[in-house]
């Protein structure tokens, strides 16, 4: 499928084509482990030296095309996939780096992430710093003492904050770094950071990858030699995407191009709405001209995305409480970029693994709410919120 092709043709049609098998969907594929009676067939796919299957630990056909359709839509050489979000970013993480390694990040990742980076890259005697999200110059400087991985989430979630990839790509570059970006919240139609710079791109597929929150998944694209020790360390350590899951996530991405359309657009105008609301303090949106990341999202990404985030001027986590069960249109959980409106506060989403201490310190203010916009009628989710605001 060459580059000619546009993204919402890619959606529904890449990395299909040779497995559909005379059938108009990819099959799905429910076997443990595929049969040879050629000893030295057997012996050339198991050795790596000709394509197919063994166990579907390795590698399976459905489980296939879903890397497949990601490594086209992110224009990328190889792709490999986990079980879930966590799992594919912990085995980038820990295929790519030693002990005594050095790891720069931003404070602003996924709390699960800063998990990782907080509890287990100690133990591994892993250094990670974790830079102010929006401060260019530290993220540099910190580089410059010794950087053998970047890891960078662009916007972030729940705070929508803006990092320069290609800026930070070139420095982490000049000193032999690999820069991994997690691109969940933009997704490939909005944003591509490969061709940014970047040299792997991970996913949560659960989010709006698949679109219906009904199947977990994690994918990472890039060159080869990278996505094949990616790929070898979570064979082993087995965070195998389950077949099925990867069915429920290819039939999702069919529409990625128009849910993730339609989410940009509605996001944008739920955020001037609330923006204008004197209930709310502040509104997160890069698509806002208030945005301090605006002038570089308009630069790195061709749509804004479908998430932001807002602050009520009573900013307290009973407020938040008290306004959830007032939305009609949106669920409470702790998922995002479904066809249905989520709503949730970071500290029962994002970032429920961290200490109320941990959030403040990330700058994630208790009162802070998540609003992943879904793909009903925005002026419906407008008059929803209208209605929820009412009395705060």
């Amino acid at each position: 499928m060459t580059s000619k092709i546009r993204q919402g043709t890619r959606a529904v049609w890449a990395g299909e084509e040779e497995y559909l098998l005379g059938a108009t969907q990819v099959p799905v594929v429910l076997s443990a482990a595929f049969g040879y009676k050629d000893m030295d067939e057997w012996l050339e796919v198991a050795r790596g030296k000709a394509e197919g299957h063994i166990y579907t630990r390795n590698s399976n056909p459905t489980i296939h095309v879903f890397e497949e359709k990601v490594r086209l839509l992110e224009d990328a050489e190889a792709a490999t996939s986990a079980a879930s979000g966590m799992g594919i970013i912990s085995s980038t993480l820990f295929a790519l780096l030693a002990s005594g390694n050095r790891v720069v990040s931003v404070k602003d990742t996924y709390g699960g992430t800063s998990a990782i980076f907080n509890e287990y890259m100690p133990k591994y005697r892993i250094d990670a710093v974790q830079c102010d999200t929006a401060d260019h110059d530290q993220i540099e400087a910190e580089i410059a003492k010794g950087c053998t991985l970047l890891y960078l989430e662009t916007p972030t979630n729940p705070t929508t904050k803006i990092i320069d990839i290609a800026r930070l790509s070139k420095v982490a570059h000049a000193q032999g770094a690999v820069v991994v970006v997690d691109n969940t919240a933009a997704t490939p139609i909005n944003q591509n950071p490969l061709q940014l710079g970047a040299d792997v791109v991970v996913h949560s597929a659960t989010k709006f990858l698949g679109g219906h929150a009904d199947a977990l998944g994690g994918v990472a694209c890039g060159p080869k030699h990278l996505i094949d020790q990616i790929h070898h360390y979570r064979e082993i350590h087995g965070a195998v995407l389950d077949p099925m899951s990867a069915y429920l996530l290819l039939r999702g991405m069919k529409t990625l191009d128009l849910r993730v359309k339609r989410q940009n657009e509605s996001a944008l105008r739920i955020a001037q709405f609330l923006e204008s609301h004197p209930a709310v303090e502040r509104v997160f949106y890069p698509g806002l001209e208030s945005h301090a990341g605006h002038a570089i999202a308009r630069q790195q990404m061709r749509g804004f995305g479908g998430i932001l985030s807002f602050l009520l001027k009573e900013n307290s986590l009973d407020a938040v409480g008290r306004f959830i069960p007032h939305l009609r249109f949106a669920h409470a959980a702790g998922n995002l970029g479904a066809v249905e409106t989520i709503v949730a506060p970071p500290a029962t989403s994002s970032h429920v693994e961290c200490t109320p201490e941990e959030r403040a310190r990330l700058g994630i203010p208790e009162g802070l709410i998540r609003y992943s916009t879904g793909i009903e009628d925005v002026e419906d989710l407008i008059d929803d919120l209208a209605s929820a605001l009412q009395g705060f």
